[in-house]
């Protein structure tokens, strides 16, 4: 006799085997599961747990997925899981239709069942149904992971969703708190008289802005449109036209890195407010988030990541009070760009692409300051090269009625007082545009001139704010990743499926019988401008000082408020991660960098960039095209082991 193995402890191609032979015997019978269309629901798991003393004896019908199954003979218990949570269901031989208790056995954990009983209490004191009548609904053909968490599955809990919420439960709570916590923001909107409403996901343009867009072409039309990567200047132009308090819940798009604060697309809140300033804004804000936090979590004590956060305190400092206390650099006695880029070079700052001292000043605050912001706090009066769209402080131009706040070292929303200037706002649309331009010649941006009009007619005094709503999901959760708070986060596609891409595309390409195979790519190299070779020797002493190594990018991010650095964190083979930034971020995106091998050098002092500690170099191919810089980052034969050194 052929020794019983549970299916459980099968290999899964013969689980899979199994379970659709099930399926075709259920149909053979005349019980496929496929063609069940509706089943009576009228209690839950967690309403016949909370009402137990008034729903004992009653009959009940509920249904959910079967995640459990203990006893083989006549009596045999089940856990059921529903939206609401899980009960016990009993079931025995001599309370069911014979047949009905047969097809029951044979049920698999992973199936999805109605079921028909009466509540009752175990002699055990566990509140249980028992089963009378079971209907299976739909067929698991695929066998439930029984471990499906841990770091090592995370990206396939991001991937394979659906499974992560079944198997576990405090991934569907996040998401139960994360619509708990966009109701909550919407009824205190509401409350404060703000107008809920919708504007454009397409745009006509690219908008002078620095966040990248993705593009996408409109056929009847047959122009070329853009993904938002904003909602304010439709919102201000609904305050222009009477709508005094506005408000959107949107989703925005954004061609950029990822990271565990980033995702291509993610969800703000915009609004705007009438006859109110930043600070109005910043007295929004504050009761907003209080609110919020007391009604999702029931305390402004709350934990994060192992810090303990105040919700109930927020500091207010101005930027240049911000860096002064934590760079000891005072900006308001530094009165040129000269002296601005002097302070940078001292202190080892990168320079941004356009040196004022008001850019400078920014680079400062990201140098030094974020990183210390860890309970609430409002970081106010921002130069005005970087806020193109707030208002002018009165007595001082230079700088605007803008704050951002953060918690955690992390920015997590951005207000201004609106400018309302028709003439200013033009000139700062078209500088924007032209830096833009100058930065990058083939940007395709524009000034958003039909704004400037909608100003011409008149925008009130109006205080405007814009947040993140995932991270403030993230906060409010204890989420680590953006991707721990999005269904569906933005993924990078498996080998396997880009291998399917690639050969469908290849079969596309071959359709065309007569098609000749494609030639050889020939590398036109005669435009190529590179830098001249030293005249001067290096004795071979002070070059075997360099210590070249063969490194494995670990992983790699875009390093905040740098618009160059890239974070990369490398495996040198010595079993303690290296951290190494560097400026291509303009040549490569992080994500497709990951796993790669390239060459390091490892043995250059620690150098301080944007607050971090850059431990080495990595190598890169640079020349001159056209005028127009190139590189390549150095990779190498994915063979060579991380830490083997280059002679």
């Amino acid at each position: 006799m052929a020794k019983f193995v549970p299916q459980a402890e099968m290999p899964l191609s013969d689980q899979v085997r199994v379970r659709r032979e099930k399926l075709e015997n259920l149909r053979a019978e005349g019980f496929d599961p496929f063609v069940q269309t509706k089943f009576e629901v009228t209690s839950n798991a967690a309403a016949i747990k909370a009402n137990y003393d008034a729903m004992a004896g009653k009959s009940v019908r509920l249904a959910g997925r079967l995640m459990s199954k203990r006893g083989m003979g006549k009596v045999s218990f089940c856990d059921l899981q529903d939206s609401t949570g899980r009960i016990q269901l009993y079931v025995k031989f001599d309370e069911m239709e014979e047949g009905s208790f047969q097809r029951f056995k044979k049920n698999d954990i992973g199936d999805i069942v109605g079921i028909v009983g009466d509540v009752f209490k175990t002699e055990r004191g566990e509140i249980s149904v028992r089963v009378h009548e079971a209907v299976l609904l739909s067929k698991s053909l695929l066998p439930l992971p029984e471990k499906f968490h841990g770091l090592t599955d995370r990206e396939t809990r991001y991937r394979q969703r659906y499974v992560d919420l079944i198997v576990n439960p405090e991934v569907k709570d996040t998401f139960v708190k994360r619509s708990l916590i966009l109701r909550e923001l919407r009824h205190f909107l509401d409350g404060k008289g703000f107008l809920e409403v919708d504007t454009p996901i397409l745009t006509p343009f690219e908008i002078g802005a620095s966040a990248r867009p993705f593009y996408t072409h409109h056929n009847t039309l047959d122009i070329d449109m853009v993904l938002r990567i904003e909602t304010e200047l439709y919102l201000k132009r609904l305050v222009v036209g009477g709508m005094d308090r506005v408000y959107e819940v949107g989703r925005i798009f954004r061609n950029e890195g990822m990271d565990p604060t980033h995702n291509p697309e993610f969800t703000s809140i915009e609004l705007y407010q009438a006859y109110t300033d930043f600070h109005g804004m910043m007295d929004l804000v504050e009761e907003m988030m209080k609110t919020v936090a007391m009604k999702v979590c029931g305390t402004l004590q709350i934990t994060y990541q192992g810090k303990d956060i105040d919700l109930s305190h927020w500091e207010r400092m101005t930027m240049i009070e911000a860096v002064k206390k934590y760079s000891g650099v005072d900006f308001a006695a530094i009165s040129s760009d000269e002296e601005a880029i002097a302070a940078a070079k001292a202190h080892k700052v990168e320079l941004p692409e356009i040196p004022t001292k008001g850019a400078i000043l920014a680079e400062f605050f990201d140098a030094f300051v974020e990183e210390n912001l860890i309970q609430p706090t409002f970081i106010y009066d921002y130069p005005v090269e970087n806020s193109p769209l707030a208002k002018r402080k009165p007595n001082d131009p230079a700088f605007t009625e803008r704050f951002e706040y953060f918690i955690n070292a992390t920015e997590f929303g951005n207000a201004f007082s609106e400018l309302n200037d028709p003439i200013d706002q033009k000139a700062r649309f078209e500088k924007q545009v032209a830096d833009r331009l100058a930065v990058d010649p083939a940007s395709r941006a524009q000034v958003d001139y039909d704004y400037v009009t909608a100003l011409e007619y008149g925008l009130p005094p109006t205080g405007g704010l814009g947040f993140g709503v995932d991270r403030l999901v993230m906060l409010l959760t204890d989420s680590a990743s953006i991707r721990d708070v999005l269904l569906f986060p933005t993924m990078k596609p498996t080998d396997l499926e880009k291998k399917k891409a690639d050969e469908q595309k290849a079969a596309a390409e071959a359709a065309p019988a007569a098609a000749p195979a494609p030639a050889e790519e020939k590398i036109d190299f005669s435009k190529v401008e590179i830098e001249p070779l030293f005249k001067d020797y290096v004795d071979f002493d002070t070059f075997s000082k360099s210590d070249f190594r063969a490194v494995k990018i670990k992983s790699c991010e875009a390093v905040k408020k740098s618009k160059k650095l890239l974070k990369f964190v490398l495996d040198d083979g010595t079993g303690v991660d290296r951290v190494i930034l560097s400026g291509i971020h303009e040549y490569y995106e992080p994500e497709e960098l990951v796993g790669k091998t390239c060459i390091a050098i490892t043995n250059l002092p620690p150098r301080a960039m944007m607050g971090i500690d850059s431990c080495g170099m990595l190598i890169s191919a640079v020349h001159h095209e056209n005028g127009e810089e190139k590189l390549h980052l150095l990779m190498v034969d994915p063979h060579i082991p991380a830490g083997a050194k280059l002679y």
